[in-house]
């Protein structure tokens, strides 16, 4: 017995123009089932592995849809989560059965939307929902600082609690880290600081008067070995004045810029020879009014050690450099470097210094003997790093050393 193939019609739209004053026809096709007819249901065409209203299915079962029998096909499949997000699959040439291609998310519903065409042409539609279970280990993600305003130097941090090690897993949780800036975009990118902490930066400064917004799209999604996304607190940062300090360790003066004009030049001391202020950019961390310094905190004994209490301190290192009052050392400012690291002025240089300065905002030192600020590890030495380099920290761009950690920061009491 001879089998006849069956031919899938394909039915062309055309608008027919009549005389003047007669109407359109519209288009339709051939049979009983125009193709503007509203899509019969097609419960009984499509099966899905996945069932409708039964308890949470397992996250790591692929969804699969398949066509019963051989009255008719699937020609499109849309799978969306709670959040918005698709699930991508493949259909076959055949239209018999569609697959998901990509992992389930872990705790959220999903919508099905199966389109179907029986032998005629005519659209079916079959929807279905389901619900998979919520991860037993989830990666959690805290972004920092806190919310508020910065100056334009301040790089954002996401914080993780759990460790990431291999690319392809990086660059998932990288892609589902998303900052916008307004009112223009800037070019930015993640840097992996270590296993579980990131750092992000424009390739220039953040613009003067923006607003800088960081979220996480993770939520549910498996980054693996059992490791599933949750949710985590977005954090919008508001972007003030571009202040700029220049220190001149061996002029001994400091230029303040704001939005690129000088604005204060003020005499200043920085460290002596065997406690040289570190050369480099450095961002604000802080600012205190008062601070007790001691030497024995930082390693410093003997004939060197001080205990002094130190006025309109603001912080640049973790390990105690500061910019603060140092009257007792008036008569070396604008001549002399004879701190043990710090930065001293003038108390009077000192408040307006306090005044006019605010977290995020860029202190550099050049022309001193002392090392090189560290990238990370002590403050945000980010701007440290050429574009190049920061953006080879990226899983997006290039290979990152496995494991690598810059030194623990060292929450150490403050040098003078």
């Amino acid at each position: 017995m001879s089998h006849t193939p069956r031919l899938w019609t394909v039915v062309s739209c055309a608008m027919l123009v009549a005389s003047l004053g007669a109407g359109a026809t519209a288009c339709g096709g051939s049979g009983d089932h125009p193709l503007s007819a509203r899509p019969y249901d097609a419960a009984g065409q499509v099966a899905f592995n996945q069932a409708a209203g039964s308890r949470p299915v397992d996250p790591d079962r692929p969804l699969e849809v398949t066509s019963k029998g051989t009255d008719g096909r699937i020609t499109d499949v849309t799978v969306v989560d709670t959040h918005g997000r698709r699930l991508a699959g493949e259909l076959s040439a055949k239209g018999d059965r569609w697959h998901s291609t990509t992992p389930l998310s872990a705790g959220v519903r999903y919508t099905v939307t199966v389109s179907t065409e029986d032998q005629r042409g005519a659209p079916g539609q079959r929807t279905m929902t389901f619900d998979t279970a919520p991860a037993h280990k989830v990666l959690q993600v805290e972004f920092g600082p806190e919310e508020g305003k910065y100056g334009v130097g301040q790089p954002l941090i996401a914080e993780l609690n759990e460790p990431v090690h291999d690319k392809a897993s990086r660059a998932l949780v990288e892609r589902a880290l998303v900052v916008e800036t307004k009112p223009k975009p800037v070019e930015g990118s993640w840097h992996w600081v270590d296993d579980s902490r990131l750092h992000f930066r424009p390739k220039e400064y953040w613009p003067a008067h923006s607003t800088v917004s960081v979220r996480s799209n993770l939520e549910g999604v498996k980054i693996g070995n059992g490791l599933y996304g949750a949710a985590s607190k977005p954090l919008k940062l508001e972007i003030g004045d571009r202040v700029e300090v220049i220190t001149d360790a061996a002029s001994h003066w400091m230029t303040f810029k704001r939005n690129g004009e000088v604005i204060n030049s003020i005499p200043i001391t920085t460290g002596k020879p065997g406690f040289s202020t570190r050369n480099g950019v450095k961002v604000v961390l802080g600012k205190q009014y008062y601070v007790r310094m001691r030497g024995d905190t930082v390693g410093i004994g003997g004939s060197e050690y001080y205990n002094l209490p130190v006025y309109y301190a603001t912080r640049v290192t973790w390990s105690g450099e500061y910019v603060h009052a140092a009257p007792w050392s008036i008569e070396s400012h604008g001549y002399a470097n004879v701190s043990h690291g710090c930065t001293g002025m003038s108390t009077g240089n000192a408040a307006w210094f306090y005044e006019n300065i605010t977290e995020g905002d860029l202190v550099t030192v050049i022309n001193s003997i002392g090392e090189e600020m560290d990238p990370f590890g002590n403050g945000y030495g980010d701007w440290n790093l050429d574009w190049k380099d920061w953006r080879d920290g990226s899983a997006l761009l290039k290979d990152t050393q496995e494991g690598r950690s810059p030194i623990d920061k060292a929450r150490l009491r403050p040098q003078v």
